[in-house]
């Protein structure tokens, strides 16, 4: 067994960082403007919508305004649209979004975290909120995949249905994960559909010599999965005329304060020009100090560089599989992409993140520049699926690409989700209309849909002057309200 080029066991070490005091923190900047090239975003034909409405004029005054255009922008766009159409406000309601560079950089798995970090979530918040954060991932995942079959997109979308394997390379992690597999059992999570596997049988199914646990699990092309979210609720609003919907993409929201304009609260300042809302939602994740300065630090949202490559498997894909994969505690996550029918190539391009735990001490924490790579990172990456799956990458091949892009990290692990508050007076007016749904600790694809879900039937609940009562399916935790003390 090759020698694994990544330190085992260092989360611990990332979670110290992570919530270690710091003094003097700066809010994050705006997204740079020259990002490194994804192979989601920059994929010939891949982003249609990439400049949309960056030219032209700006729209100047709306009921909500989004901010940010990825997955949960998107999905608070859908799920708006959707609870418009079918009650309607008095009268159709304006939603236009700004996006600070090209529309959507989205990455990501669509599998749920089966009963990860279930004792210490259950130690934490107790059991039944453990039982709502595996349902919450759970639900998201079935309402997109129901979503993109409803609406025959498989395909477009490459959605694939291979599961997930993750790796245990330690004997403290297969102790965890045992631990949390009972606990979630015992606790009534339905762990049917989950295998063990003993490094006999991955090695027979797979080529690593590593025991594992096998989940269901998803994986599609995120941006093309949020472009059809936009089409989704542009038709919802025009067909039932109850709502608009508009994108400025290369339009970044520099300040937020107070509006002058009859009927709304909020003037939103960008390089173009002023939009006046009366609600805004922050679906900016990492992002989100920059226009609310008291979620920076350990106490919010902390910006985080992943890096990411693509690399070509040396074996086809009938030996590969179509597994899924993560490994050494989550810091590593991979699969490979579905063939192209038009292309004679067997061997898949395979999609690797991961290697921050060779960038210590920092782990990339605070890091909010993706116009660069770190060739720690890098190195980290050329080597590990070599060293895993022995005779199937092959040793010193060159990535056909390798990017960044920039998480947004919790100490709790946990998304805000809810009103923005003043932590110094909570129960003041100060953020009246603003609402967040972000920080999820690079694990947004099984949450931000159903989390932005939630926040739009709170806007439309506060439209109507109506009590907005939380889904059962959302942890309590998540709510901004409750988070105040961290």
């Amino acid at each position: 067994m090759a020698a694994l080029p990544v330190p085992l066991n260092v989360l611990a070490h990332q979670q110290a960082v992570l919530e270690r005091p710091l003094v003097d923190v700066a809010p994050a900047p705006l997204p740079v403007p020259n990002p490194t090239k994804s192979f989601w975003i920059d994929s010939p034909d891949a982003n249609p919508l990439a400049k949309h409405g960056s030219q032209g004029p700006l729209t100047a005054h709306a009921d909500i305004a989004i901010i940010g255009s990825g997955i949960t922008a998107l999905s608070a766009a859908y799920h708006l649209a959707i609870l418009l159409a079918h009650n309607p406000a008095p009268k159709p309601l304006t939603i236009v979004i700004l996006e600070a560079r090209d529309f959507c950089r989205n990455g990501g798995h669509l599998t749920a975290h089966a009963f990860h970090d279930f004792a210490a979530y259950s130690a934490l918040y107790g059991t039944d909120e453990a039982i709502r954060a595996v349902h919450l991932e759970n639900r998201t995942v079935a309402d997109i995949v129901h979503l993109v079959q409803q609406t025959d997109k498989q395909a477009h979308l490459d959605l694939v249905a291979g599961g997930r394997t993750h790796l245990l390379f330690t004997d403290p992690e297969i102790a965890e994960t045992m631990l949390d597999y009972e606990l979630a059992k015992k606790a009534g999570v339905d762990v049917s559909d989950v295998d063990f596997f003993t490094k006999e049988q991955v090695q027979e199914r797979y080529g690593a010599s590593y025991p594992a646990v096998r989940t269901p699990g998803y994986n599609l092309w995120p941006l093309k999965l949020v472009t059809h979210l936009y089409s989704l609720a542009l038709q919802t609003g025009q067909n039932s005329s109850t709502s608009s919907l508009a994108l400025h993409t290369n339009t970044p929201v520099t300040s937020i304060a107070p509006s002058s304009s009859p009927g709304r609260r909020w003037d939103l300042a960008t390089p173009r020009g002023t939009v006046s809302a009366t609600y805004v939602l922050h679906a900016t994740n990492a992002y989100a100090s920059h226009l609310l300065p008291h979620l920076r630090g350990p106490a919010g949202i902390v910006p985080t560089r992943g890096q990411i490559i693509a690399t070509r498997a040396a074996v086809p894909l009938d030996v590969l599989t179509t597994s899924a994969y993560t490994a050494n505690e989550g810091f590593e996550y991979w699969f490979p992409r579905p063939l192209d029918p038009h292309s004679s190539e067997t061997k898949p391009l395979v999609i690797l993140g991961g290697g921050r735990e060779k960038a210590q001490p920092a782990f990339e924490l605070y890091e909010a520049d993706d116009s660069v790579v770190d060739p720690r990172v890098g190195d980290v990456l050329r080597k590990f699926l070599p060293a895993v799956f022995p005779g199937r990458y092959e040793p010193g091949q060159e990535p056909e690409m390798e990017w960044s892009g920039i998480m947004g990290f919790t100490k709790t692990g946990d998304p805000f989700v809810g009103p923005v508050l003043d932590p110094s007076d909570p129960s003041s007016d100060a953020y009246k209309g603003q609402y967040i749904a972000a920080g999820y600790t690079g694990h947004g694809m099984p949450r931000a849909f159903s989390c932005a879900e939630a926040v739009a039937q709170m806007i439309v609940a506060d439209i109507r002057g109506e009590e907005w009562t939380p889904p059962e399916w959302l942890p309590r935790h998540h709510l901004t309200k409750n988070r105040l003390n961290e």
